[in-house]
């Protein structure tokens, strides 16, 4: 099985003055190609500070880090920004979109700083990529014109238009309401069956539900690692929910 994310025995410690924080205190854990991972834990747990390292934003104060196959460790900050580009797709749970940008040039962004990609390739790839998550007529839309919703799946969208090895989402649901949270992880799903490798940042018991397996921090280490048992799938919690919501009126 190809692994796209290896870390071994990652620590991070923070000094603020006289007061030493251990972030990360040994974490060891491998991510493959296809998987679809939560990562959960109460704040100040490390899930953040992990998620921050293996998004290629910071470094480990000790410890490996491979991203498919490279040695994070030996780059400069030029080869970083440029693995991180190309291999990382980011969702943030702010969505990060430019508001007097269009969806489409929105997601032609990342494609800017790849030399190799002309004008109309990049064109193409971004109006596939937003196809892919519904928005195919909304590619000229200002951000102010679309909804929460709309806006986190131009943000999914500017994430695949690399085609990356794997897709990092920081509460990708947080501002989101149920309906449009159950939206976004129906995307998630269809993508991770299509082959995609999605790694979840989330506070929400209800949304890692939708992963296939859990990573629970707590005090700077993993606690466990498990498969989820009752995986809910999201295009049927969809369905129940406007089944019920059609029975109430």
């Amino acid at each position: 099985m190809e692994t796209h994310i290896s870390v071994k025995n990652l620590t991070k410690v923070y000094t603020m003055g006289d007061n030493v924080v251990n972030a990360l205190g040994g974490v060891s854990v491998e991510i493959n190609k296809g998987d679809f991972v939560a990562i959960m834990g109460a704040s100040g747990s490390g899930k953040s500070t992990f998620m921050n390292i293996i998004g290629c934003l910071d470094l480990p104060t000790s410890g490996e880090y491979f991203l498919d196959g490279v040695n994070v460790e030996t780059l400069n900050k030029d080869q970083l920004a440029g693995l991180r580009n190309k291999k990382i797709g980011f969702v943030f749970q702010s969505f990060n979109i430019l508001a007097r940008t269009s969806a489409i040039e929105n997601v032609e962004l990342p494609l800017l700083y790849d030399g190799s990609v002309n004008n109309k390739d990049r064109r193409e790839r971004a109006f596939e990529a937003l196809k892919s998550v519904g928005l195919a007529d909304r590619i000229d839309s200002m951000p102010n014109q679309l909804s929460g919703g709309q806006q986190q799946r131009v943000a999914i969208a500017r994430a695949l238009v690399n085609n990356p090895v794997v897709i990092m989402a920081d509460e990708p649901t947080g501002n989101l309401d149920t309906r449009t949270s159950y939206e976004i992880m129906e995307i998630f799903q269809k993508l991770n069956e299509k082959g995609s490798t999605i790694v979840m940042v989330t506070h929400e018991t209800d949304i890692a539900q939708f992963a296939l397996s859990n990573i629970l921090f707590k005090d700077g280490k993993i606690i466990s690692n498990i498969k989820v048992a009752n995986r809910k799938n999201a295009t049927e919690e969809f369905k129940k929910m406007e089944e019920l919501k059609t029975e109430t009126i």
